[in-house]
């Protein structure tokens, strides 16, 4: 049996798989990564932690299995800036939550052709994204941007940073789903982009090589005396799709978790939206080159533990399941925005409101209302995704914690009228990222990973039209007096 190992460094923990040729797991291990708050608006890790988790996580398996390829994932926009010769950080690893490139987005945007910059990136000038928070760096520390400019710093997200460690430099690199996420590549031509390094003050010199997808890159040693080849590099929203085996135009995944990230595979040349989501290089390698629309929700889990930490509404996050199936009244309507409304609307100075209570509501008609505004909220992003594609996906294929809640999952068949799968495998992600180190290193084809995924659960809709029709009028009314509260 030949085994593969795959890493999903993400924003809470780093988590390590091992999946046999089959794409079936074995085993896993996770560490935990902490983050600080230095002050409002701030998210940031210790990039030497990010590395000892790594190590953690993985150390474990290491000598039990015969491990044929590794595949690395990470969190996406996330990046570290360090000196090339020590391998000391200039930095703190500054999180993709990380909100100080505001005031960079504020200065820039009045001068910027946004149409242009979603032609390039299929991005927004948002600070979500890695450049903005960069150019903060440098106009707040003319020191680092001074070494910078000299050549004497490299920048990297959290892979890059962990295998450039782990390589003792000898690998400076990242692949093209994770460089579209930094607002300095094009998406069209797979090169970091001139225009947009001058926008943003970034020398071509500090940059990772751009490898593909899949296929040997070199080895990485985690200090056991044994390297390993490194065969897969993806964003971790992106390898979620690949677990997910949306290989196919028009397939979509929603991974929930703290949010909800929605992803469509739009197949191989780029499309922009027209309804309020970004577009994102999935995965390119020999061949193989396929693009994604994305629609962000960054409030759902956290929506839940709100419920339960802050309200006290429910003693676990398992059972709200239970409490919204107590509830009686069905009229009341939570907007979850705690941080913003994400995509398709983009305003990230909305807050949550609740309405529709009286004096009978029930603390188990606001968890109700909560679970009904989180698939809400999907069903929004899902259908600006089908209106994008032209056409509703077959089935929304899901995975992470909230996809365990039965009332949830069925509340979003309900109301997509659309077949929800959620997925056998809890990892989706990290063994998407060990599949494609396996398409590489042993020939996986996609049709035998697309014929061994299989789905625990399938929810099938079940709500009549009059009831489906009537519960999203009340939401759309809701969030446009959300909007209106907020001004604009």
């Amino acid at each position: 049996m030949k085994y593969l190992l795959g890493i999903d460094q993400g924003t809470t923990q780093t988590t390590a798989v091992i999946v046999n040729e089959y794409g079936e797991m074995i085993e896993k291990n996770s560490a935990q990564l902490p983050a600080q708050f230095p002050q409002a608006g701030w998210v940031e890790q210790n990039p030497k932690d990010i590395i000892q988790t790594v190590k953690d996580a993985c150390k474990p398996l290491l000598d039990k299995y015969d491990i044929s390829a590794v595949g690395f994932d990470n969190q996406g926009e996330t990046f570290i800036v360090w000196d090339k010769d020590t391998g000391e950080p200039v930095t703190p690893a500054i999180v993709w939550q990380d909100t100080r490139g505001e005031s960079v987005c504020k200065a820039l945007a009045s001068s910027l052709d946004p149409n242009l910059l979603r032609q390039k990136t299929g991005l927004l000038l948002d600070s979500y994204f890695s450049a903005p928070k960069l150019k903060w760096v440098f106009e707040n520390n003319p020191e680092i941007r001074k070494k910078a400019h000299a050549g004497k710093l490299k920048f990297g997200t959290t892979e890059t940073w962990v295998i450039w460690s782990l390589t003792k430099g000898q690998l400076h690199i990242t692949d093209p789903s994770t460089a579209s996420r930094t607002l300095l590549f094009d998406m069209n031509t797979f090169e970091w982009d001139e225009d947009l390094l001058k926008l943003f003050d970034v020398p071509r010199s500090m940059l990772p090589e751009v490898k593909p997808s899949a296929g040997y890159i070199g080895d990485i040693d985690f200090g056991n005396g044994k390297p390993l080849p490194l065969h897969a590099l993806l964003v971790d929203q992106q390898a979620a799709l690949f677990g997910q085996a949306c290989f196919n135009t028009g397939e979509m995944k929603c991974s929930f978790g703290t949010g909800s990230f929605l992803l469509m595979n739009i197949g191989d040349k780029p499309k922009l939206s027209n309804n309020g989501l970004l577009t994102t290089v999935g995965w390119n390698f020999n061949g193989h080159t396929a693009y994604a629309f994305d629609g962000g929700i960054f409030v759902t889990g956290s929506a839940v533990q709100w419920l339960r930490d802050n309200l006290k509404f429910i003693p676990d996050s398992a059972s709200s399941n239970e409490s919204a199936n107590k509830s009686k009244d069905s009229g009341v309507v939570v907007v979850p925005a705690l941080q913003g409304l994400a995509a398709p609307h983009w305003r990230t100075d909305v807050r949550g409101a609740m309405f529709g209570l009286n004096r009978s509501t029930s603390s188990d008609d606001i968890v109700r209302g909560t679970l009904d505004g989180i698939a809400c909220r999907v069903y929004e992003v899902v259908t600006a995704m089908s209106q994008d594609a032209g056409k509703a996906p077959p089935h929304l294929k899901v995975d992470g914690g909230p996809s365990g809640n039965p009332y949830l999952m069925q509340m979003i068949a309900d109301l997509l009228n659309l077949e929800v799968q959620v997925s056998a495998a809890l990892e989706a992600t990290a063994i998407g990222i060990a599949n494609l180190a396996g398409v590489s290193a042993l020939g996986t084809s996609f049709d035998d990973l697309a014929k061994n995924w299989k789905a625990e659960t399938i929810y099938q809709p079940k709500m009549k039209e009059e009831e489906r029709r009537k519960k999203l009028e009340q939401w759309g009314k809701a969030v446009e007096a959300v909007k209106a509260y907020h001004g604009k």
